[in-house]
């Protein structure tokens, strides 16, 4: 029998590894930047929603009872929002809200309530 030691197979095999490592790595890091990102997208929803479900609290408050309470909370399941409302200054009155989540993010924001229409007419959300 005569010895060929040309070495055509480790060669191949090791590209073959290699080129495979490479797209596993690829395909890992994508499936860890979605899963991220879909965790991040998950908690600004959920943060609109709170301040959304809050907003329209507040203005229930102000149909039914007419003025709102200085301070109070909200209680959600992930979640608690504080508000504090200011004194109205003509026809508009500032509430500051303050979302802290389980997860520890805390996100504040303000609304500007109309105190004749009973209604919101502007947010801004805070840094």
């Amino acid at each position: 029998m005569r010895k060929n030691e040309q070495g055509f197979t480790y060669p191949l095999i090791l590209v073959v590894l290699i080129l495979f490592l490479a797209i596993f790595s690829l395909r890992v890091e994508q499936l860890l930047t979605e899963r991220k990102l879909s965790n991040q997208t998950e908690i600004i929803l959920q943060e609109e929603y709170y301040f959304h479900s809050s907003v329209r609290k507040i203005e229930k408050i102000m149909q039914t009872g007419g003025g709102i309470p200085i301070r109070g909370s909200f209680s959600f399941i992930k979640g608690i929002m504080a508000y504090q409302a200011e004194t109205p200054i003509g026809e508009i009155q500032k509430v500051n809200f303050t979302l802290r989540l389980h997860s520890g993010e805390t996100v504040v924001g303000r609304g500007f309530f109309n105190t004749s229409s009973k209604k919101m007419t502007k947010w801004t959300e805070i840094n």
